[in-house]
C-alpha cells in the first residue's frame, strides 16, 4: 500500500534524495556516507513522504517543498545519530588508574 502512495510523488521523492546527496558532498568520507545511508538505507521514510504528499495536496510542490522534505529527513536522521551517540557516551569522569 505504501508503494502506491509513494508513487504519487515518486519524481519529487527522487528530487529529495538527490538534494540530500548533493548537500552532503564533502571531503570527509563519513559525511558523504551519511547522505548515501539516508537515501539507500530503506525504511518507510514517512516524514519526507508526508511533507511531499501535503505539498501535492496543496498544489505547492516546488523547490521549497523539496527542501523542506529533505530538511525533515536531515533532522530525523540527526536525532537518531544523537540518540545512538548518547547511548554509548559515559558522562562520568574516570579517575586515572593507579
Amino acid at each position: 500500500m505504501i508503494e502506491t502512495i509513494r508513487a504519487c510523488v515518486a519524481d519529487d521523492f527522487e528530487r529529495v534524495n538527490q538534494l540530500i546527496i548533493d548537500q552532503l558532498q564533502s571531503d570527509v568520507e563519513l559525511v558523504e556516507n551519511i547522505g548515501h545511508y539516508i537515501v539507500d538505507a530503506g525504511g518507510k521514510r514517512l516524514r519526507p513522504l508526508l511533507a511531499l504528499l501535503t505539498a501535492k495536496a496543496l498544489e505547492k510542490v516546488d523547490d521549497r517543498a523539496i527542501k523542506f522534505a529533505a530538511v525533515v529527513e536531515f533532522i530525523h536522521t540527526a536525532t537518531l545519530l544523537h540518540d545512538d551517540v548518547g547511548r554509548h557516551f559515559d558522562p562520568a569522569p574516570r579517575a586515572p588508574d593507579g
